[in-house]
């Protein structure tokens, strides 16, 4: 994957849609680098958008119009990710062929490979060129997304004057972020949570090999705070990520994180466990953790006793420039892991 800066064209303004905020980041290229130039977010309702899916685009627009308004970003260009059920993300091994006839190929057996009507989906790939010296057969990642999902948000974006001309896939964003600030890592377990979704993806010598969205997230740790002390969804919120004291709920608290975050790492196991089962000679470097649900207090620590892997919170603008008087590079790094998928779009040049 070739660094963006090394292109001409124009960044977008990447624009990360979940279930419990929308983010947004925009960079400028600099000769070496990339430096943030604009960022935010806004909270949006409960149930405006569930699993990947605009059940309230009208809301969702009127909040993403306020946002580029506040921060006064005038480029239209913009890219978006999608996830979800909607979303199928599968690796399959294939004949070494040109990109023509893989093309060709792709069209014509995609049924087979994607439990959609193939009429109903959006579909691209990448042929990820595993092949080597006499190995005629190579891996090939496929990527399709429904029509129906894609086009609501489309709809949504392009109603609100802007040009969306990146649709992207969070894992692959997540990974394109991390990629720029850690050129050399080659084997590492990429993992978002999100309020509603927990998405996984495992780099292994550069290529994505382990890709999946779980739906599991930050909002059950604080939906049982809630409903256990029968307290705002707000108090229950600052609980769950330390922000005021526990005192006398402490222990209860301990046993709702432990229920909840071992569900979590079981799943992140299972693919953690995939992964050494196809690739055993090369070892996990560490795990890497983002997403709004990264910052639940105590989850660092306890993926890596459970996991035995080096569990670092992501950073996306480690390794960018910034104007400290615009923006304080304490919120900065606050932000951050929330920001990983937003930032991971922004990096992609516009083609347009």
């Amino acid at each position: 994957m070739n660094l963006p800066f090394l292109s001409r064209e124009d960044l977008v303004v990447g624009v990360d849609i979940g279930s419990h905020a929308v983010k947004v980041c925009q960079l400028k290229r600099t000769d070496k680098a990339f430096k943030v130039i604009n960022l935010g977010s806004a909270i949006l309702p409960e149930g405006a958008v569930d699993d990947g899916t605009l059940d309230d685009p009208e809301v969702v627009g009127k909040i993403i119009g306020e946002l580029f308004e506040n921060l006064k970003i005038k480029n239209k260009k913009i890219g978006f990710s999608i996830s979800g059920y909607s979303v199928i993300v599968k690796k399959v091994i294939l004949a070494v062929m040109t990109e023509k006839e893989l093309e060709e190929h792709i069209h014509s057996e995609a049924e087979q490979y994607i439990p959609f009507d193939i009429d109903d989906v959006y579909m691209d790939f990448q042929d990820l060129k595993t092949n080597r010296g006499d190995d005629d057969q190579t891996d090939v990642m496929l990527v399709a997304a429904k029509k129906e999902i894609v086009d609501e948000y489309l709809a949504m974006l392009e109603g609100l004057d802007l040009k969306p001309v990146i649709v992207d896939v969070d894992g692959f964003a997540l990974e394109n972020t991390h990629e720029y600030n850690y050129p050399d890592e080659k084997n590492v377990a990429l993992v978002d949570i999100g309020a509603s979704k927990m998405n996984i993806n495992i780099i292994s010598k550069g290529v994505s090999v382990v890709a999946r969205d779980i739906v599991v997230g930050s909002r059950q740790l604080t939906e049982q705070i809630q409903s256990t002390f029968d307290i705002e969804f707000e108090e229950a919120e600052a609980l769950k990520l330390g922000h005021i004291p526990a005192e006398e709920k402490q222990h209860q608290i301990e046993e709702i994180f432990a229920s909840t975050c071992t569900q979590w790492v079981l799943e992140i196991k299972k693919a953690i466990d995939l992964y050494h089962l196809n690739h055993g000679d090369a070892h996990l470097d560490r795990l890497v953790l983002s997403g709004g649900g990264s910052k639940v207090s105590g989850l660092v620590e306890f993926l890596a006793s459970e996991t035995g892997l080096v569990v670092e919170l992501f950073n996306p603008f480690a390794n960018m420039a910034v104007n400290s008087n615009k923006i304080d590079p304490d919120y900065l790094n606050s932000v951050g892991p929330e920001m990983a998928i937003a930032t991971g779009i922004a990096i992609r040049p516009s083609a347009i």
